[in-house]
């Protein structure tokens, strides 16, 4: 393993990361909010932190191997949300404990969105636009992972899709080099916040709440500049375009590549994938309109409003809310927050467990019924035309036993603590998934929770970010063998 050498890339990294810090400075020197020494003392602590690291191993140049990618994709969440806790825990009396910054630093950056501060309204306006920007840049840090470097370690969702799914993205590549990959969706990315921006501006948002909000919605991270979320602004036009643009942002983000050099959309529903997470949001927003306009919860348009809003949030795990679907009637809370477990396509910002995944346990479930009735019959599990080898069948359902077995032991953890059990079992559903929002006590903010529970839900939180497997190698003995 070249430790040397990934000390470098880390050293790097957190100079890089440490600009990142400079943009709340300005806007918190343009609000006059008096939080700006928070950011400058951050931006030296982590600056000066990656110089130590770069500079003793500035000439080591080896070549990386797949165990050192794994170590460096570990860490790179790691690292940068524990450094980017710091403005949280310096910016005066309202200032975060160390806990709570980890916390809320874990969470923006793994687009989680889940938070443990009240009162978000009265804080100063560059703490309010950090927030955002950490999700900002993790939903980049998420897709050039997935799309461009999880497949060279032979790891994740878009490795199994592309190099086993059938359609648009069947090149193992999308483009020759990683770089130039990484820049395309670096462009792709921006564009789509950009535009988010100016569609929030143009139905009523002033600048700094859209481009806030934009941050967020791009990402599926679910932070807000407000308590009340996109409710605050009470605008129907303002919903709609969130709900679009997170939508798009749960599709993989090699469909909107293929769309941006071909210039075509067609092949967002000939792609099992996207089409399939189409089909289940639809029908999640007719049962849940149905059940609300039975139960009188509100009236037609509203009903209707509120389910298609609620639904594409939580379903998509951005955690975006219009209204409390915690205390919604029947089995609606419990539905929602389980298609949470779905979350959107490989290759997005979204969390959960992924749509790819969750087809091929579909078809391999329904293969193993059929083999009850034919014995003896070869019947392959197939996505689109195309048969899917047994390992990567084998290989999804080691995935799913290790997220079940993971979930109940930190949810065993959580529930250690004094936590209830529906508050428990939601909130690491909610930070394995990279959701957000939970029930219970947790279904405005994780604020009370005690500091041990937190401290299980961002390892949950990093988990869930990572794919699991990238995280649980490097805790084998074979890893750190020579």
């Amino acid at each position: 393993m070249s430790l040397r050498v990934i000390l470098r890339i880390l050293g790097l990294l957190l100079m890089l990361f440490s600009l990142t810090m400079l943009p709340p400075m300005l806007v918190s020197l343009w609000f006059r909010d008096g939080a700006w020494n928070a950011f400058a003392i951050g931006i030296a602590i982590t600056a000066i932190t990656g110089l130590m690291l770069y500079l003793p191993n500035r000439r080591e140049h080896k070549e990386l191997r797949i165990r050192d990618g794994f170590l460096i994709a570990a860490m790179f969440w790691t690292v940068l949300a524990l450094f980017g806790s710091l403005p949280l825990m310096l910016f005066g009396e309202a200032a975060l404990s160390l806990t709570d910054a980890v916390f809320e630093s874990f969470s923006g950056l793994t687009t989680t969105g889940a938070t443990v501060i009240t009162g978000i309204d009265f804080l100063p306006e560059s703490i309010r636009y950090y927030r955002q920007q950490l999700q900002w840049l993790g939903g980049m840090g998420i897709v050039v992972l997935a799309v461009a470097i999880l497949p060279t370690l032979g790891v994740g969702g878009m490795a199994l899709y592309r190099t086993e799914i059938p359609g648009p993205l069947k090149d193992s590549k999308l483009t020759p080099r990683i770089t130039e990959t990484a820049k395309a969706l670096w462009y792709i990315y921006v564009t789509l916040t950009i535009a988010c921006t100016l569609a929030y501006m143009a139905a009523g948002m002033d600048w700094f709440d859209a481009i806030g909000h934009s941050f967020s919605t791009v990402a599926i991270g679910g932070f807000s500049t407000h308590d009340a979320s996109i409710g605050f602004f009470d605008s129907a036009a303002i919903e709609l375009i969130c709900a679009g643009f997170m939508l798009i942002s749960a599709f993989s983000f090699s469909l909107h590549f293929i769309a941006w050099r071909e210039k075509r959309l067609l092949h967002y529903f000939q792609d099992p994938e996207a089409r399939f997470l189409m089909l289940f949001l639809l029908g999640l927003v007719s049962i849940t309109t149905i059940t609300l306009w039975l139960t009188n919860t509100y009236d037609t348009s509203l009903g209707l409003r509120h389910a298609l809003f609620e639904v594409v949030s939580v379903a998509t795990t951005s955690g975006f809310s219009v209204a409390d679907f915690s205390t919604w009637p029947g089995a609606l809370p419990f539905l929602l927050f389980v298609a949470a477990f779905v979350g959107g396509c490989s290759g997005s910002t979204a969390g959960g467990m992924k749509v790819i995944r969750i087809i091929l346990i579909l078809k391999q479930g329904m293969r193993e019924v059929m083999r009850l009735i034919h014995p003896n019959a070869v019947i392959a599990v197939k996505v689109g035309k195309v048969s899917v080898p047994d390992s990567i069948a084998q290989a999804v359902w080691g995935f799913f036993s290790v997220y079940v077995m993971l979930f109940f032991l930190m949810m065993v953890g959580v529930m250690a603590t004094g936590v209830d059990q529906i508050t428990a079992w939601s909130a690491v559903g909610s930070a394995l998934n990279n959701l957000g929002p939970a029930l219970g006590e947790a279904s405005t903010h994780y604020g009370n929770m005690p500091a041990f529970a937190k401290w299980v839900l961002v390892v949950a939180m990093l988990l869930g970010r990572l794919e699991i497997f990238t995280v649980l190698v490097l805790f084998t003995p074979a890893f750190w063998r020579r």
